[in-house]
């Protein structure tokens, strides 16, 4: 597929206001190239946070949970089995034991659902199990907004229910539907003034944490000097907003920021210190790329293929013996999670090629895909890849069962910029009545389950919106790029300096580009691209991983910097992202 590389504007203003309140100019250029246009957007003090009571429900919430730890009373936490669900649960654990440990009180419980068995959310089989373990409140993190027959079955059981969710409600006839009769604490519910629409399911069980201990200061348990501390939960915090790819707005960068900070220094949970470093990492060094691509895709691969109670155990515990060994367990299923997404995706790539999809150019504007072999764990992780590949929105399906057991098929979806997913799903559930039985999320990555004979007709449905709402300029896929760097920045000292930053969705980490002279190229592992290259007269060695095609003598690259050890040495090497030849 034919790549343009497109360099990102930068308001020059801006970057030079940026740069006179003390930025380093490279910084400087690329913040405000992110829209970054005042200088307090940069800095990550925990007092630029905005206070808890500003959420809708929050105080609510707090009074809730107050009461609940006043009088002895059980909470039970239903959790949900991605990263965020999984910090989400943890820092609801470790929260409300430091908080309730004023009192004596330590009735706190935790359930977590099975992906295959339970399915997502807050169901009335789940709320079942949460009175069977003795809870007299059902609290969700990172899920529930949806989830209306459950949260109706747990009142009808006696339970009191809180919802704390960061996912858009349900819409029926044009308006939203939220779970009755409950308190509910979301920043994308209706009327909820909180400046930041982009927090995770961590953030805003975070935020509910802030607010309880205002609450039980207010109730004369702690004073204000002698109240527990809560920033020992930010690097939970951080893992999980980086982990569910929310946008890193101001808000969320601080969040990220200040979790990071505490990584760097040793102070986090063992579980954490243990998942860096079974996947190789140096905490002293930790970046927001560590957490999303080495630390939750070893979380993740529990709900996938096993259970998240594992990696919420790895979370929760305070003895490091045991986080090392629960780690160790995460480490291996994530190697099993690739093996089975390897044989998944020569599987999806046969069909591709087989439906003459696998060119993009020639296909057709979305792509789904259904083998009954596939993995429900993995359909996700398989979609996105394919998404990057095709610059499609993809939808892979995988056979599954409903709450009753009535066989189904289960699909993730992963889209491209300009087309929303979830509202794709919203389009085709009003044209074709029936044919979803579920379905939600978000812009950039949806779910739905259907018949066990629906997918040649959702097909059908999907392909229909995505040829009205995609156009030829959305199917083209631009590479934004930050531009050339200055021949003195080709350093490692770069590397790290952008290294110690906060990027990610929406605040995307620096890609730069620059014509190369190819000087030398060849295969390691089969799969990827090692390069060396002169770049404004140096030479530097680099990688295009998954990338087999040899390139041209002198080439236009894009390309991100990492600074490694060689043989004892520092130095700078090119991560290549794209090529526009």
């Amino acid at each position: 597929m034919t790549l343009t590389l497109q360099p990102r504007p930068v308001p020059p203003r801006t970057a030079w206001a940026l740069q006179q309140a003390g930025c380093d100019a490279l910084l400087a250029r690329l913040f405000a190239a992110r829209g970054v246009a005042d200088p307090q957007e940069l800095d990550d003090a925990l007092a630029n946070l905005p206070p808890p009571d500003q959420m809708l429900g929050a105080r609510e919430a707090a009074q809730l949970l107050a009461d609940a730890l006043q009088q002895g009373l059980t909470v039970g936490i239903v959790a949900d089995y991605d990263c965020d669900g999984a910090t989400a649960c943890a820092v609801a654990v470790r929260g409300l034991r430091l908080l309730g440990a004023a009192l004596g009180w330590d009735r706190v419980r935790h359930l977590v659902p099975d992906r295959v068995r339970d399915g997502y959310g807050l169901t009335p089989a789940l709320a079942e199990r949460v009175r069977a373990l003795g809870a007299n409140i059902l609290v969700t993190v990172d899920n529930g907004i949806a989830s209306l027959d459950g949260v109706a079955h747990a009142r009808a059981l006696g339970l009191q229910v809180l919802v704390t969710d960061h996912h858009l409600p349900l819409v029926q006839d044009g308006q939203p539907r939220l779970p009755a009769d409950c308190v509910i604490v979301n920043p994308n519910q209706p009327g909820c003034p909180f400046p930041s629409k982009a927090l995770a399911g961590v953030g805003v069980m975070f935020y509910v944490l802030l607010a309880l201990r205002a609450e039980l200061r207010r109730r004369g348990v702690f004073g204000p000097h002698d109240q527990p501390r809560l920033d020992g939960l930010l690097p939970l915090v951080a893992l999980g907003t980086v982990a569910d790819v929310v946008r890193l707005d101001a808000h969320n960068r601080r969040l990220v920021a200040q979790g990071l900070k505490r990584i760097r220094a040793g102070a986090m949970p063992p579980g954490l210190a243990a998942l860096l470093a079974a996947s190789g990492r140096r905490a002293a060094r930790a970046s927001t790329f560590d957490l999303g691509f080495a630390v939750a895709p070893r979380l993740n691969a529990a709900g996938r293929l096993h259970n998240m109670a594992l990696g919420i155990e790895c979370l929760i515990t305070d003895d490091a013996a045991q986080a090392e060994a629960l780690a160790r367990q995460l480490d291996a299923l994530n190697r099993e999670r690739r093996s089975v997404e390897a044989a998944m995706r020569e599987q999806a790539l046969a069909q591709l090629a087989e439906r003459a999809l696998a060119d993009a150019a020639a296909g057709a504007p979305a792509v789904t895909l259904f083998d009954p072999s596939f993995h429900e764990g993995v359909v996700g992780i398989v979609a996105a890849r394919l998404k990057d590949r095709l610059h499609r929105p993809v939808f892979v399906f995988a056979p599954a069962r409903l709450d009753d057991g009535t066989p189904c098929l289960k699909g993730s979806g992963r889209s491209i910029a300009g087309f929303h997913l979830r509202d794709a799903l919203d389009a085709i559930a009003k044209r074709h009545p029936g044919l979803l039985l579920r379905f939600g999320g978000h812009a950039m990555a949806a779910g739905c389950t259907v018949g066990p004979d629906a997918w040649p007709a959702f097909d059908a449905a999907l392909q229909a919106v995505a040829a009205e709402w995609l156009d030829e300029a959305t199917l083209q896929r631009r590479l934004p790029t930050d531009g050339a760097l200055e021949p003195e920045r080709l350093h490692p000292d770069t590397a790290e300096l952008l290294d110690a930053q906060v990027w990610g969705q929406g605040f995307a980490a620096p890609v730069f580009s620059d014509e190369v002279e190819v000087l030398g190229q060849r295969l390691v592992g089969e799969r990827h691209l090692a390069l060396r290259l002169r770049v404004q007269g140096q030479p530097l060695e680099g990688i295009w991983f998954g990338h087999t095609e040899a390139l041209p003598a002198r080439v236009q690259l894009a390309y991100r910097l990492e600074a490694d050890d060689w043989q004892g040495q520092r130095r700078l090497r090119l991560i290549v992202e794209g090529a526009q030849t």
